[in-house]
């Protein structure tokens, strides 16, 4: 039984650290909102350099690039529909953004209830051998408790991690949705002032 929750924790590190390194990689800032897009936002100042915008959006794919699209795509739509269609895309792109999020925060339920699980796991095979064989059989008992700890301790340092990172991730993903929300908006403003 007590294999079976080693792999149980195995298994949920292996995942846990494998959406760790992949937000981390996905949520690089300069992927999420390169700074020639920003720089393309800010140098668009009317709707005759929109093509140049695009151009830049075009050859760096990312987030703030397809709503840079979607927004310029729509310059014949009135600003309060543009600004609608907008809102619903970027939605959109914070949810592909927080995608695996939720694998991080159900890593930090599961390992502790797992190392848990090892634990009363351990307790009982305690329990049997002192059962069976009184306290004259000291390494079966010092076994037992070594199973307990071991698996105590597996399951926190594998939920610290996930909870370390799924907060870290969760504050990221707003920073950037805001700063693509304000990039949106002084676009839109600039582009429908006239």
């Amino acid at each position: 039984m007590e294999a079976i929750v080693y792999v149980l924790l195995i298994i949920t590190s292996v995942i846990g650290l494998t959406f760790i390194v992949e937000r981390g990689l996905a949520l690089r800032w300069k992927r999420v909102v390169p700074p020639a897009i920003e720089a393309a936002v800010d140098a668009c100042q009317n709707r005759e350099e929109t093509p140049r915008l695009q151009r830049v959006c075009e050859k760096h794919p990312s987030p703030l690039g397809r709503l840079m699209l979607l927004a310029v795509e729509h310059l014949d739509w009135p600003k309060a529909e543009n600004e609608a269609a907008l809102q619903t895309r970027a939605r959109h792109e914070v949810v592909k953004l927080e995608r695996g999020l939720v694998v991080l925060e159900i890593i930090i339920g599961i390992a502790p209830l797992l190392g848990l699980v090892g634990t009363i796991v351990g307790m009982i095979a305690t329990f049997e051998n002192v059962g069976q064989m009184g306290l004259n059989d000291a390494a079966k008992l010092a076994h037992g408790i070594s199973v307990i700890l071991k698996a105590t301790l597996i399951g926190l340092l594998i939920a610290i991690p996930a909870l370390i990172s799924w907060s870290y991730y969760s504050k990221k993903v707003e920073m950037l949705a805001v700063e693509m929300e304000t990039l949106c908006n002084e676009l839109l403003h600039r582009l429908y002032r006239n």
